[in-house]
């Protein structure tokens, strides 16, 4: 059994902020599914891989990853956690079988609750696309919404190439 989770913060107001994109790529793997509570996070599965939203909030995901982690016995390799970077260009993907957090809460919660950092991740870009754009206020940024400009470009870069991702690296 493999467990994907997609990183995010639960509640209507964040549902397209930058900092969700890993809730939006589930919800597109998800969408035909029916979603079910378990371990602090919502879930969809089939045989072989639970798909997980953790409810739990970005800086606390950890703590859903760790039931899940537990509940469902997976080895920490299969693990495959997807969420934004927001030093990487808006819609590049960059994905590493281990790391460090870069400084993103979400996976300090995790590596923290784990215990190790030796499992994958795909990171999704959110850096502005103006290249004059500087990011003054992290939260402020990971917390606003794409740009019209950017929303358009959202169908083609999860169902095109981050989902496509997944399946080969999952």
């Amino acid at each position: 059994m493999k467990l994907i989770v997609g990183l995010g913060n639960p509640g209507k107001q964040y549902e397209k902020t930058r900092h969700n994109i890993g809730f939006r790529v589930l919800d597109e793997i998800c969408d035909n599914w029916t979603l079910q509570k378990s371990c602090q996070a919502l879930i969809c599965k089939n045989d072989t891989i639970i798909y997980a939203k953790p409810q739990t909030f970005m800086n606390l995901s950890g703590l859903a990853v760790k039931k899940l982690w537990q509940f469902y016995k997976i080895e920490i390799k299969d693990i495959l956690v997807v969420y934004d970077d927001k030093d990487l260009p808006f819609g590049k993907l960059r994905f590493r079988t281990k790391g460090s957090s870069g400084g993103h809460n979400g996976m300090n919660s995790i590596i923290a609750e784990l215990g190790t950092s030796e499992f994958p991740r795909l990171r999704i870009g959110i850096a502005p696309t103006d290249s004059q754009t500087i990011i003054h206020d992290t939260a402020d940024y990971v917390l606003a919404k794409f740009s019209k400009e950017e929303e358009k470009l959202l169908p083609e870069i999860i169902n095109t190439h981050i989902i496509a991702s997944l399946l080969e690296n999952s």
